[in-house]
């Protein structure tokens, strides 16, 4: 038998940005119309985790309608079941990822 030491392979972090853990109720579409509702789980300034009610198709365009910011245009970049991960077209100002943050801890 022979038997060797190993490192574990450390997973780098591939985020531009840190996750904030929210549970923002919006709305999603395709140029503004088709709207569904879907959940916001979490939002960095790059992009956001959400929940939906309908599948979604990876790298379609969407309008994504936030609470206190309106409309922001994303990119789906992966799908799982009723979750997907969208990328902002233009990442959030640190104002407005306050804005979301702090929307959400007055749910709290």
């Amino acid at each position: 038998m022979i038997a060797a030491e190993f490192e574990p392979a450390i997973k780098p972090d591939r985020r531009r940005s840190r996750r904030a853990p929210t549970s923002l109720d919006a709305k999603v579409g395709r140029g503004g119309l088709d709207r569904a509702l879907c959940k916001v789980t979490n939002v960095s300034l790059h992009g956001a985790k959400l929940h939906t009610y309908s599948p979604m198709q990876k790298g379609a365009t969407i309008w994504l309608t936030l609470p206190r910011l309106g409309q922001v245009m994303a990119t789906i970049m992966w799908v799982d079941d009723f979750e997907a991960g969208c990328q902002f077209y233009d990442p959030l100002d640190d104002h407005a990822f306050a804005r979301l943050v702090g929307a959400n801890a007055e749910l709290e």
